[in-house]
């Protein structure tokens, strides 16, 4: 009897270690300002609670604090959902390659960008290649506020890709034709549904995934074919005069995007951490997300009913 009271007295033990490991299970998700990491952001914070029994909070935060609160590795931010390489990559390399307190999950997507128009607009003017926008005739078809300059949105403030936009719009020779413009991505999306509706001009910075390519008939300009020297692009974290030792005059080769997350995540959470490494997203399905949540859907429930209708491809996350 007394082999008995011990076994069940070592099986409850190990049932009160297992709930406390569980319940150990938690994480702080950095939510950058784009819908397309916001709803990874949901989707890793949904597969914790509800798959791993976890705890999982959203932390907003643009790129430069959430690499720096996961290299301090305190919590305060555990997991970048949506890092774009090489756009990020001075991040990577301080954090990832030098300092070594970050990881890279090691299944990424393919992520690809462009400037883009209206199909209407580019089938009515001849507007096919990022060059057009040089013509006069088209420039001051893009021309909103009377300045004698079209209107190109580069990206939003604090983004990578926007200073690349930027030296490229100076470099494709478009500087005395079309102003760059940093503003908020909801900017740009209201901005191209209001020229549609109108039938004006407006070019933007496009990149898939991305709602925009379900909301709107867009079309992508063509660029020079990627050449990788013909693309020095240097952000201001790495050198104050970036702008003027930038060279950038092809096009983007196709990114990288993976999740990011703070080492000291393997040891204080390390099933979220099994998680992250092994979670393999797609374009698509990034773009569906972001179509429903910008539609107005709300992000938790885009999310439950995926995982929901996907429970397969959940559990090959982790690892049953």
């Amino acid at each position: 009897m007394k082999h008995k009271i011990l076994g069940v007295t070592f099986a409850a033990t190990i049932m009160v270690s297992s709930s406390m490991a569980i319940a150990s299970e938690k994480v702080k998700i950095g939510a950058p300002a784009w819908t397309g990491a916001q709803a990874i952001a949901h989707l890793i914070a949904e597969v914790v609670e509800t798959r791993i029994g976890g705890e999982a909070e959203l932390v907003p935060g643009n790129n430069a604090s959430i690499f720096q609160a996961m290299h301090q590795g305190k919590g305060d931010i555990d997991v970048h959902p949506d890092v774009w390489l090489p756009n990020q990559e001075s991040f990577t390399k301080k954090y990832v390659e030098g300092a070594g307190t970050v990881a890279l999950s090691q299944k990424p997507y393919e992520g690809r960008q462009s400037f883009c128009v209206s199909k209407e607009f580019s089938e009515t003017n001849n507007v096919t290649s990022i060059f057009d926008l040089a013509r006069p005739e088209i420039a001051s078809l893009m021309d909103s506020d009377g300045n004698g300059k079209g209107e190109i949105w580069i990206g939003a403030p604090g983004w990578a890709s926007a200073n690349v936009n930027e030296v490229k719009v100076r470099d494709y020779g478009l500087m005395p034709f079309m102003e760059p413009i940093r503003a908020d991505q909801a900017v740009m999306t209201a901005t191209v549904g209001d020229s549609v509706r109108k039938g004006i001009g407006y070019a933007f910075y496009c990149y898939a995934p991305h709602a925009i390519w379900y909301q709107f008939d867009i079309v992508p300009l063509s660029e020079p074919e990627h050449d990788p020297a013909k693309y020095i692009a240097i952000q201001p974290s790495d050198d104050p005069d970036w702008f003027n030792k930038s060279k950038v005059m092809s096009a983007d080769a196709l990114k990288k995007v993976q999740i990011a997350y703070s080492k000291s995540l393997i040891e204080r959470s390390p099933a979220i951490a099994e998680l992250l490494q092994n979670m393999q997203l797609d374009a698509e399905m990034v773009s569906e997300f972001a179509y429903q949540i910008e539609g107005g859907d709300d992000p938790s429930e885009v999310v439950k009913n995926w995982v929901a209708e996907n429970s397969d491809r959940v559990d090959s996350w982790l690892g049953l």
